[in-house]
């Protein structure tokens, strides 16, 4: 199993850069993990075209070669580029299916406008799409719920022999945060988060976080 960073996100608005407004596009981290015959690609948070020249660049892959889609969560920074990866599955967590789509149904009842209903009917169709992850992707790829940011965030823990990855999605949104044991603003459960955010620096030697580049947690030892 081995894994490479295929797109290094960012956040429309930093807030532990003193940033107060939108600057630029939010993007999450993409990452691409490969296990066995699974090639499976985690968040593509870039427009279809660029994810896919980004994947060729940093892996050699064009976007048919990915067998598997996984999002962190719904939010459309996670999954811009997915009509890249028409053929394969997506998946996401069955709490983050299940929480977002009765909050899109509420909505749908509720809208009167006809341009807004529409815009709701698309996300219940892409939300359709996505599959309810199993506990494991793939051989040492195994779904590590990280609710809070949103109710059904959902990492991933890559096992290693000597040391554990985690892909932790809005747990963990940039080096600042974890700098500063910080989490997300605007969040669905902000104590809920920060114990996601607390369980996921127990647990990992290595951390991608949503929004930033691959950090070494400084409160433990690679063996």
């Amino acid at each position: 199993m081995d894994y490479r960073v295929i797109s290094i996100g960012a956040l429309s608005c930093h807030e532990l850069w003193n940033e107060s407004t939108p600057t630029r596009t939010a993007h999450a981290t993409t990452t691409l993990v490969r296990s066995g015959k699974r090639v499976i690609l985690i968040d593509p948070g870039l427009p279809g075209p660029m994810i896919a020249a980004r994947l060729q660049e940093r892996s050699g892959l064009d976007p048919s070669a990915v067998t598997d889609v996984f999002l962190t969560n719904f939010r459309p920074a996670h999954r811009r580029g997915l009509a890249a990866f028409e053929h394969a599955p997506w998946y996401i967590s069955e709490m983050e299916r299940q929480s977002v789509g009765s909050y899109l149904i509420e909505q749908l009842k509720q809208e009167t406008l006809p341009e807004a209903k529409q815009l709701l009917e698309a996300e219940v169709s892409l939300l359709k799409r996505c599959q309810p992850a199993p506990d494991r992707l793939a051989e040492q790829v195994d779904l590590f719920p990280l609710p809070g940011f949103s109710p059904g965030t959902c990492g991933l823990l890559l096992s290693h022999i000597n040391s554990t990855t985690l892909l932790a999605g809005d747990a963990v949104a940039t080096v600042e945060h974890m700098e500063q044991g910080r989490v997300l603003k605007g969040g669905y459960d902000a104590q809920q988060a920060q114990d996601s955010f607390v369980e996921a620096v127990e647990i990992a030697d290595v951390i991608i976080p949503s929004h930033d580049n691959i950090i070494l947690n400084p409160s433990r030892r690679l063996v």
